[in-house]
């Protein structure tokens, strides 16, 4: 289907939370070297981006990625298929589709409407994929 739209996540913060990964392991495994205590305060609560919807969006999406096993989970690094969480973050989307509508530029409008096609294909697709168990 040549008008089938993409989903479009910023992918800056996965490599933001790598480098962020990547430097605390390195700052742990160093002999004798401690983090100064900005340092470990910015590792323990890194800044983060502004909020928008848009972000609120992705971040929803990605969520429900991770439960439909697209994405490896951000703490374990598995990938698990959890068809009831995929199915909250799903709904809950489409609860703000339909509580924000008439409100939204027609970009935001776009962005959920695709989130939301996007989402609901992969849920059904790995719902119909046989079991790895």
């Amino acid at each position: 289907m040549a008008d089938e739209k993409k989903i479009i996540i910023d992918e800056d913060w996965k490599s933001r939370v790598e480098a962020e990964k990547a430097e605390a392991e390195k700052a742990k495994s160093a002999p004798g070297v401690t983090a100064s205590n900005e340092e470990a305060s910015d590792l323990a609560d890194p800044p983060m981006p502004p909020a928008s919807f848009e972000l609120l969006l992705t971040t929803l999406a990605t969520e429900a990625l991770v439960a439909l096993g697209q994405v490896p989970h951000p703490v374990t690094g598995k990938t698990q298929v959890q068809h009831n969480q995929a199915k909250f973050f799903i709904d809950t989307v489409d609860v703000l589709r339909q509580k924000t509508a008439g409100n939204l530029t027609a970009s935001e409008q776009q962005v959920i409407e695709s989130l939301l096609h996007q989402m609901r294909l992969v849920f059904v697709q790995t719902a119909n994929a046989p079991s790895n168990s």
